[in-house]
């Protein structure tokens, strides 16, 4: 134990190391279920773990496992004499009366190893925290991944029986059955969207994609202004590309339903304008978004960050916009974007699913699509097949008008669901207001589909 505090023993429990190898060989199979808990490395003992190796060398083999079977191996080995020999052999078996108790010994050996190693990397981390030539990002994160190792042991991962599931699955059915509105997932404020998606489901990826000033920015925004207002949902923003500011003034044109430029320019004028503006920012002030606007986030800093609103706030929507402009950690900067870009989608694959909230990341499209003059595919995603991959969701917007001068309608946007693992895919038609950077959804009951408004309604389509 190179870290171990000098004059103190490591955790360790030889007894308990003894017992469950000569349990091992009292019992036809017991191998398997010894397995599921320890590896070699659980043993403080070292030919105790010279043992289970020589064991776990029948086991593949689909040898017995007894006194006679391990003692060739272990000869085979050149090991014999090293553990003891045939009399170590003979103790272990002899010591134990039964092999009843074989995972209880299991447990109590990966617990006193589990110990050992969080001593390990607490000692490894603090003598990283004393070298100051480290970058502090890739010192977080060896730190992290240091105590993932620790964590990650068998005894952490666990089957889940399916009767165990079903009650809570039950619970869920009994509460949506009967309610033509309540939604499984976090509302997006667009009642046609939420009838096909029913909500953004938590521990969910989903990509927003699109060209550039298509209005992927505005869409999330009124995402999470409309969730956040109407239903009372803590959402977190991390912005790479913009100011806070510059999303505040956002969110407060199109909630205020003002022009957004004359907002930022101090151009309002009328009353009735002025009262929207007051109206619009006393309902933003209640509603509970968290902007995080530092440039160059990585994963490891916007895991930190999550993990706190999330146990202060108890978050439950993260939006990142957008996902090109992440910074890599376990990646170089001199790696290929689709390097970059792959690790940052399973990052946030594997924060969604951390935290058991939706995760709307937006990003960039390939150029191919300005050259074809048509909608959105899934092979037009930028960089990485991995985002196609890891996304449960993915949405595009397109709007007919921007890629076609000739197009009947200006301002009508579809947003296309192209991959929906749990359920259908479609299209949600929206109208974009430039002047206030907000999508509206459409009133559909006249021939010809007229905004209603970016608010929440309760109405379906």
């Amino acid at each position: 134990m190179a870290n171990a505090t000098p004059g103190r023993v490591p955790p360790q429990n030889i007894d308990a190391e003894r017992a469950l190898l000569g349990s091992i060989m009292l019992k036809a199979d017991a191998i398997h279920d010894a397995v599921d808990i320890i590896s070699p490395e659980s043993f403080y003992v070292e030919k105790n773990k010279t043992i289970f190796r020589a064991m776990l060398d029948l086991m593949s083999a689909s040898n017995p496992i007894d006194l006679l079977s391990v003692g060739n191996r272990l000869k085979d080995m050149s090991a014999l004499d090293r553990i003891g020999g045939n009399v170590y052999l003979a103790e272990l078996v002899g010591q134990v009366p039964t092999s009843a108790n074989l995972k209880y010994y299991a447990e109590i050996v990966q617990k006193k190893s589990m110990m050992r190693n969080l001593i390990d990397a607490a000692g490894e981390i603090s003598e990283m925290g004393y070298n100051e030539a480290l970058n502090i990002e890739d010192l977080l994160d060896t730190a992290d991944k240091r105590m993932t190792e620790v964590t990650s042991s068998p005894t952490m991962r666990k089957f889940i029986p399916m009767k165990d599931m079903l009650g809570e699955a039950w619970d869920r059915f009994e509460k949506l059955h009967g309610s033509d509105h309540e939604l499984r997932g976090v509302p997006s404020g667009f009642p046609a969207l939420d009838n096909i998606l029913a909500g953004f489901q938590p521990a969910d990826l989903i990509i927003l994609a699109a060209r550039p000033s298509m209005g992927k920015t505005a869409l999330a925004l009124d995402i999470a202004r409309q969730t956040a207002i109407n239903y009372g949902t803590p959402v977190g923003i991390f912005s790479l590309e913009m100011s806070s500011q510059q999303l505040v003034d956002r969110m407060l044109s199109a909630e205020a339903k003002v022009n957004a430029w004359d907002l930022r320019t101090g151009r309002i004028r009328s009353d009735e304008e002025f009262q929207r503006v007051r109206d619009g920012m006393e309902k933003l002030s209640k509603a509970p978004i968290y902007i995080d606007d530092q440039p160059s986030t990585n994963a490891v800093i916007m895991r930190s960050v999550a993990r706190r609103l999330k146990r202060e706030h108890g978050i439950g929507l993260l939006i990142v916009d957008y996902l090109q402009l992440m910074a890599p950690t376990a990646t170089r900067a001199s790696d290929s974007m689709v390097q970059q870009v792959t690790e940052i989608s399973r990052s946030l694959k594997t924060l969604a699913r951390e935290l058991e909230v939706p995760v709307l990341a937006l990003s960039q499209l390939s150029r191919a699509i300005e050259q074809r003059r048509g909608k959105p595919r899934l092979s037009d995603l930028r960089d990485s097949g991995a985002l196609e991959q890891d996304a449960d969701v993915v949405m595009f917007i397109h709007r007919e008008d921007r890629m076609n001068d000739e197009a009947e309608q200006n301002n009508m946007a579809e947003i296309l669901i192209e991959k929906h693992r749990n359920g259908a895919v479609g299209k949600v038609d929206l109208y974009f207001d430039e002047k206030r950077t907000t999508f509206m959804s459409l009133d559909k009951s006249n021939y010809g589909a007229q905004p209603v408004g970016a608010t929440a309604t309760n109405e379906d389509f």
